[in-house]
């Protein structure tokens, strides 16, 4: 077996339904890398929970948002989408209609909703991660 130093990560993609399209929630992020970023709400998977599990604990960590389910939306793992090394994140999506007040908690400074055409600039590869969710929408 070979001697690997991979990370494992989550990150849940919510989407909003509004008048007009949807709305994405994302964290402010508390921490380096990218501290002050925005980003989609997600971390570290424990070494005993699944993936899904995962996924939905680091977002109510992160915003206070309570969700039952997610669909897995892919793996994503291009060499240096994170500065501290090796890192292969599984993105989740989900769809909330009437959801409760977003706070920042953990890793977040604060948590907010946004206009899915009018997205600030993102940490790591979440754009990408946002269009492949988007496209199942």
């Amino acid at each position: 077996m070979r001697d690997q130093n991979i990370a494992v990560t989550v990150d849940s993609v919510i989407f909003k339904e509004v008048k007009k399209g949807y709305e994405l929630l994302l964290i402010r992020r508390k921490n380096e890398p990218f501290k002050s970023h925005w980003s989609l709400p997600g971390g570290f998977l424990e070494v005993d929970e699944d993936l899904e599990t995962g996924a939905l604990r680091e977002l109510r960590e992160e915003t206070g948002l309570s969700m039952h389910k997610l669909h897995q939306v892919g793996a994503f793992g291009d060499l240096g989408r994170d500065p501290r090394g090796r890192t292969i994140s599984v993105a989740f999506a989900g769809k909330i209609n009437n959801p409760d007040e977003v706070n920042g908690g953990d890793d977040a400074e604060e948590a907010q909703w946004f206009p899915i055409d009018d997205l600030p600039k993102l940490a790591f590869d979440h754009t990408e991660i946002i269009k492949a969710a988007a496209s199942l929408l």
